[in-house]
């Protein structure tokens, strides 16, 4: 769907039903006030004209191929910042996740929401220009691991290019939102998603796509940017070697794999999220994701490094060929990925000039290499770990702790969990200070081999148990976990290999990075703010109460002789959704808006209005086996959209809060489907009626569970 100038009533009226999962009823879209609301025009200054400064764009995923997020604008500054207010607002008519990054080009900001959907704004009055919905089938988000998400579009020579959902690319017409072309880059018959941006390298568009948990062979590829048509492929596992080897690279990777049909459940390592390019080098760089399963003795009973997984991988862009790889987490099996972001930068190491690679991926390490050849320069501890020790600088492989591979007992608490020490939200590097800003995390998780796996076609498949990684009901127990998760940003110093100063936030699932030549570094946080610190200290100096939690970055542009920051904020991805009480900053509903600010902007924000959780649940009839069954089986297939404990996160509606009218309806959504259109798919073919009726009784349970330890007699036994 394509719509021009100012079409929000339109949007809002046929867009009712395109938020998440299922709920009582869909929310309201509000028609009116408009969704963009500017400050009143200024008066006329009568002093003498001045030229005003030229335009700065933001043109590209990370700013600049380099990705270092770092812009040279400095008219806001540590010195005004305080000044800074809302320009204007732009409310989407969706309630799910918000990652993208804003591209600035021609006066037209362009952002993508969820569901895929892509926005042009006029970038400094917010204006809406047109609208494209690329109609994502709904019960595709089952197959979405981490919300239904996007990440941004890229653009080249009046042309935009995104990936949706459901495994296609498309090119737009910047001007109007007309399609230009349409590919699908996946099979339908298997789980993939693209949630990320893609890059354009040369007359080429990259993409990669996600769905490892799932079950699916990743891989990289690259299509013509006039036609769409596919230039070249490289898959970053090997498939079932009896079928032959696509290049020399795979058949080296299948030797690294041990015993096992690996194949058969996909083998992962998709390229979801991160690249970064050299045109000097004419090197692309993408970063590759976890094993399917996770756990390695499903997919490689005899173990192997399985390459490529968790790896950097360098490649020729005009051919798509192996250049080199550096692989973070031989034989991954805790989802530890390679997928965060990639900066590329020269560095002056022990008195020679380098071309470095960084990265702080999941698993702990921050991570810098020689971006020519791949060489290991350094390996050093950023997040709290218990799996390693520290990297072997002659191996390039962590030394493991003993246990770490859950082979037997589980783990205990064990750091990084699956969501990293840093996920995919984007880190920034400042040439002016020398530091990278890592937006980092601490979150623990507890891993035991699933005893009883089988292989569901197009579910979760982690070779896990997730029981003992659920939060105990125990208060003193549950806080001393609780306790042990935080989030923080740290700058980190690439040349002294240490940190130089960190900010705490109250949890984790905090924003992406922006610093700029202004002294400054800008990120929204999982509290609802939007926050300025100077640079070289970490000091606050401003904020913005957003009203939802943030995880996309901000990005700045000039425009007229005026500096603006821009970012969307919506409240969203896989903490946000399976989190529960884990989300120390504690739940936050979601508001989906894009939030333009400029120094003395005078807009405001409506009041936020929220309604109380309401837990009135029905009887509590079922045996404590019946219940135990059930949390089996939620944890299995509903925590990864509902939250742990069936505590909702803020993004997804709260199990707990369900009326009596959808307790009665029950079998017709879970497994009947009523809702598919809202993304709550049926899972009739996959659950029986009594594994759904012990979810429900968990459900039930858990609703009680609630109400007695908020009750007063509770609290009273408490003190």
């Amino acid at each position: 769907m394509r719509m021009r100038s100012a079409p929000y009533l339109l949007i809002a009226a046929f867009l009712s039903s395109l938020y998440g999962c299922s709920r009582d009823a869909p929310p309201v879209v509000e028609t009116s006030p408009p969704a963009v609301t500017a400050a009143a025009a200024p008066k006329p200054d009568p002093t003498p004209a001045v030229p005003p400064a030229p335009d700065v764009e933001w043109l590209l995923h990370g700013l600049n191929p380099s990705e270092t997020r770092f812009s040279p604008l400095a008219d806001v500054n540590d010195g005004n910042v305080a000044r800074l207010g809302l320009a204007w607002y732009f409310d989407y008519p969706t309630a799910r996740g918000l990652e993208a990054t804003p591209l600035v080009i021609d006066g037209v900001i362009y952002t993508t929401g969820s569901w895929s959907m892509v926005f042009a704004n006029d970038a400094a009055s917010g204006e809406l220009l047109w609208f494209y919905d690329p109609q994502v089938p709904r019960n595709w988000g089952v197959h979405a691991c981490c919300d239904v998400v996007n990440r941004g579009v890229a653009h080249d020579r009046g042309r935009l290019f995104f990936g949706t959902l459901d495994g296609r690319l498309i090119s737009l017409d910047a001007s109007d939102g007309s399609v230009r072309w349409e590919i699908q880059t996946t099979d339908k018959e298997r789980p993939y998603t693209i949630t990320g941006a893609p890059r354009i390298v040369k007359d080429k568009v990259i993409i990669g796509n996600g769905g490892g948990e799932f079950g699916v062979r990743g891989y990289v590829s690259a299509y013509k940017l006039d036609d769409g048509a596919q230039a070249w492929r490289f898959y970053t596992v090997p498939g079932n070697p009896e079928d032959g080897f696509e290049n020399e690279a795979m058949e080296h990777a299948a030797k690294t794999w041990g015993g096992g049909e690996w194949w058969v459940v996909g083998g992962g390592g998709t390229v979801w999220d991160s690249m970064a390019y050299d045109p000097e080098l004419n090197l692309l760089y993408v970063g590759v994701g976890n094993g399917a399963p996770w756990n390695r003795q499903i997919r490689s009973p005899d173990g192997g490094d399985n390459l490529y997984l968790s790896s950097i991988l360098a490649l020729n862009p005009d051919d798509g060929s192996y250049v080199w790889h550096y692989q973070t987490t031989p034989g991954e099996t805790w989802d530890y990925t390679a997928t965060q972001h990639m900066i590329l930068a020269d560095l002056e190491l022990d008195g020679a000039k380098r071309k470095v690679i960084m990265q702080a991926p999941k698993i702990g390490f921050f991570y810098v290499l020689d971006r020519k050849s791949g060489e290991l320069l350094s390996a050093d501890a950023y997040a709290h770990m218990t799996w390693a020790t520290h990297v072997d600088m002659e191996t390039g492989r962590p030394v493991e702790t003993e246990g770490a591979r859950y082979v037997g007992e589980a783990t205990g608490l064990h750091f990084p969990g699956p969501i990293g020490g840093h996920n995919w939200h984007p880190m920034s590097y400042s040439p002016d200070t020398g530091l990278v800003y890592i937006p980092a995390q601490d979150a623990p998780w507890v891993y035991r081999t699933d005893d009883e796996f089988r292989h569901r076609k197009g579910f979760w498949n982690t070779g896990t148990d997730n029981r003992p990684a659920s939060l105990p009901d125990d208060s003193a127990e549950k806080q001393s976990v609780l306790d042990t998760i935080t989030g923080a940003i740290i700058a980190w110093d690439p040349v002294a290999k240490k940190p130089r100063w960190r900010v705490d936030h109250k949890g984790p699932w905090n924003g992406g990075l922006l610093s700029t030549a202004g002294n400054l570094v800008l990120q929204g946080n999982s509290s609802g703010e939007v926050v300025a610190y100077r640079a070289d200290s970490g000091e606050r100096l401003w904020a913005f109460d957003a009203q939802t939690g943030v995880v996309a970055p901000p990005v700045t542009f000039r425009l007229g002789g005026t500096q603006y920051i821009a970012l969307v904020a919506g409240w969203g991805g896989s903490l946000a959704l399976v989190g529960g009480e884990a989300l120390t900053a504690g739940p936050i509903a979601n508001r989906s808006r894009l939030l333009v600010f400029k120094l003395d902007g005078k807009a405001e924000l409506p009041p936020a209005e929220s309604e109380p959780l309401l837990i009135a649940p029905p009887a509590l009839t079922a045996s404590a086996d019946q219940v135990a069954a059930g949390r089996k089986e939620y944890l299995t297939y509903c925590v990864f959209c509902h939250g742990d404990g069936a505590v909702s996160g803020g993004a997804t509606p709260d199990l707990r809060a369900l009326t009596a009218e959808t307790h009665a309806m029950w079998d017709a959504i879970v497994l009947g489907g009523m809702h598919w259109q809202n993304g709550m798919v049926g899972f009739g073919g996959e659950l029986d009626q009594e594994q759904s009726d012990n979810i429900h009784h968990y459900v039930i349970e858990r609703a009680h569970f609630s109400l007695k330890a908020t009750s007063p007699e509770d609290a009273a036994a408490d003190k």
